[in-house]
């Protein structure tokens, strides 16, 4: 029974007390051998928050865009070999957004939009900023709630009412401190009532403001403002995502169909996939998170090369003293475990401390960049993990070296 406490509890425990005093006897030499660690460790930890922060924000720009939408967009127009970009042809209809509604099963709220850049007059102030027009689902289809006032209504759409959502950024350049619910705003010289004032929304895809804005119903702005007859686009809200596919192939061919295109006929329109922005985005998104990951994960490797390197110089020193130790009783596997300690809590406290400055780090980047660090606890367990493992990893042939030390040669040693 003695000697079983003796090899499970009292050797190890003496053993470990040994390496860490070795440690503490060369207090700056341990440091410098752990800097490695520490730099892999926290480099890691902080480009892992910094690539999260940046991927959460992606995301969240993506998800203000609504809740399963779809956006169908006019095509290019073309004048003269010039290239007038997506939206510019003259194409989509109320008709065409009326027949999706009603022939595409999967599709449960759409909104035709038209838009035009003006100047808005209200409380003797002026501001330019984007009028809108919309439907009376445009906010359930753009998951965005009213921080005041209400939304227009169908009736309001049919009848071509002067009435307008505003935004909190274009409500605070006319309105300053004052509710701006009842008041009245011209746009063209054409009166329309604040209904309703929109929540705080930012930035949204392409960094545009999308609290600087006036919406009004589609048919108003059709009507009163543009004179236009044509759609700038539709946007779609479909049932749930596993149905987001066969919503796009059924639109693709329905609209097909309504404008008379041949199958040998590019489509005249274009349609945006909000799942296929956000699964793009997740994808891409982690893809730079793991190379930054990886390519601060290489002062690891250089960080236990450093261990290993310092632990056969420590073996050199150190081997009258192995043999001394040896000839008093230790045995091969107790100069093993030792040195294991020893290479096993310089890469620990290394990690440790790796940690700590790497979210310290990772705060201070995104500070400087703007973007949220998202610190992760398993980067921080795996980083740790990996520390772990790097010192039993280059700490084990050193250990081995001075295990395998022939007693009479190290007591010889000068």
């Amino acid at each position: 029974m003695r000697f079983l406490i003796e090899s499970i509890i009292l050797r190890p425990a003496l053993t470990s007390l040994i390496a860490l005093r070795a440690l503490r006897r060369h207090k700056l030499r341990s440091l410098l051998t752990s800097l490695g660690i520490i730099i892999g460790v926290s480099s890691v930890i902080a480009m892992v928050a910094v690539g999260n922060g940046a991927r959460a924000q992606i995301q969240g720009r993506v998800a203000s865009l609504g809740q399963n939408l779809l956006t169908v967009s006019a095509g290019n127009r073309r004048t003269g070999g010039i290239n007038s970009g997506l939206g510019s042809a003259s194409v989509l209809t109320v008709q065409d957004a009326d027949a999706i509604i009603r022939e595409v099963p999967d599709v449960v709220a759409i909104s035709p939009e038209v838009s035009t850049t003006a100047q808005v007059i209200g409380n003797g102030n002026n501001w330019s900023t984007s009028i809108v027009g919309e439907s009376a689902d445009y906010l359930q289809i753009r998951d965005w709630p009213l921080s005041s006032g209400v939304m227009f209504t169908e009736r309001d759409v049919r009848i071509a009412a002067k009435v307008a959502i505003i935004g909190t950024k274009t409500a605070e350049q006319l309105f300053g401190p004052l509710d701006p619910i009842g008041e009245t705003v011209r746009v063209k010289n054409i009166p329309f009532i604040i209904i309703g004032v929109l929540s705080n929304k930012g930035a949204g895809m392409g960094g545009m403001d999308q609290d600087d804005r006036l919406i009004i119903p589609y048919t108003t702005a059709m009507k009163r403002l543009t004179g236009e007859k044509y759609l700038r686009s539709i946007n779609v809200q479909v049932v749930n995502q596993e149905r987001m596919e066969f919503a796009q192939q059924q639109i693709t061919a329905l609209l097909r169909q309504r404008h008379r295109l041949e199958p040998n006929q590019s489509d005249d329109f274009s349609i945006l996939n909000q799942k296929e922005i956000a699964d793009t985005v997740t994808s891409i998104s982690s893809t730079i998170t793991l190379f930054l990951a990886a390519v601060s994960s290489m002062s690891l490797v250089v960080g236990g090369i450093g261990i290993m390197n310092i632990m056969l110089v420590s073996v050199t020193e150190r081997t009258r003293e192995i043999g001394i130790r040896i000839a008093i009783g230790a045995q091969s596997r107790d100069i093993l475990f030792q040195f294991l300690i020893e290479a096993t809590t310089l890469s620990v406290l290394g990690g440790l401390l790796g940690v700590l400055i790497g979210v310290a780090a990772g705060h201070l980047v995104s500070h400087i960049a703007g973007v949220e660090a998202i610190v992760s606890s398993t980067s921080i367990a795996l980083a740790f993990g990996i520390s772990f493992a790097i010192g039993v990893f280059f700490g084990f042939y050193p250990a081995r070296k001075a295990a395998n030390l022939n007693p009479i040669d190290a007591l010889r040693y000068e």
